[in-house]
């Protein structure tokens, strides 16, 4: 979406070439077209339907996509983007990335109902496996057609897996086993099987992908060099950049009493 592998790692990091100058870390990255992540689970669902309803009112052909996980599948919030969109046929796609389970929790054990895509019965939904690069192109080919062109959201259920846990606190392994995680790995690995699927077909050869691997790891070590190597950015810009238009440059602090000054560092936002 415009930000290169430093302007990631750098925000990572807390740096000051951060993407979002090292203030939102792994959960609020920002670009032009990238509205970052939410802290709140699902809410960025009906962010995601308004984000579409600007596209819609400013006349473009523009869609929005908007990513949740099957943990929040079953946010109430969703549903009720989902009801605004479909009235207003917002051109939004609801984006279930369904990994199989949610923090620690198997899907079977968290949903009555697991086909995450039938969940918006009045909006239509498709099935995408999500381990599959082709498939995921020409399901997003149907999908951004179906909402660009004036028939409302879209619910797409992705069907994918994490090798990992959920997070830091979370191994990953207590409530799977790893020769599930092996398997998934040796058998439906996108990466791995889209691989083998070009090299079959004779559209690339074993060099050509060698060589794009070692540009690749080229550009991540130089970007985490780079990253590593900038400054973090000063306790003078806490206060800094917390609004587009500031009427009173006083900003509360920990207390009533204890006031910050807020200052405009970052680049101007288009707030049309």
């Amino acid at each position: 979406m415009g930000v290169d592998a430093v302007g990631v790692l750098a925000e990572l990091t807390g740096r000051n070439t951060g993407c979002a100058r090292g203030k939102g870390g792994s959960m609020h990255m920002y670009a032009e077209n990238f509205f970052g992540g939410n802290g709140i689970v699902g809410a960025q669902c009906p962010l995601g339907a308004g984000v579409a309803l600007a596209k819609k009112y400013s006349g473009t052909d523009g869609v929005c996509l908007t990513l949740y996980g099957d943990g929040a599948a079953n946010q109430g919030q969703l549903y009720e983007a989902f009801n605004m969109a479909q009235l207003w046929k917002l051109p939004c796609i609801f984006i279930c990335e369904n990994n199989g389970y949610g923090m620690g929790t198997s899907v079977e054990r968290a949903s009555a109902s697991t086909a995450y895509y039938t969940r918006g019965d009045y909006v239509s939904g498709i099935w995408v496996d999500g381990m599959d690069i082709l498939a995921v192109r020409e399901g997003f080919r149907f999908a951004i057609n179906h909402c660009a062109t004036g028939k409302g959201p879209m619910c797409m259920e992705v069907a994918t897996y994490r090798y990992s846990g959920h997070s830091m606190s979370d191994p990953g392994t207590s409530y799977r086993s790893r020769d599930e995680i092996q398997e998934v790995r040796q058998t439906r690995d996108p990466i791995t099987s889209f691989r083998e699927r070009i090299l079959s077909t004779n559209l690339v050869s074993a060099d050509e992908l060698k060589d794009i691997d070692l540009q690749v790891r080229q550009v991540i070590d130089d970007a985490v060099k780079r990253a590593k190597s900038d400054k973090e950015i000063g306790l003078d810009e806490l206060a800094a950049d917390v609004a587009v238009n500031i009427i009173d440059p006083r900003i509360r602090g920990v207390s009533s009493f204890d006031s910050l000054t807020h200052k405009r560092l970052g680049p101007a936002v288009n707030t049309n």
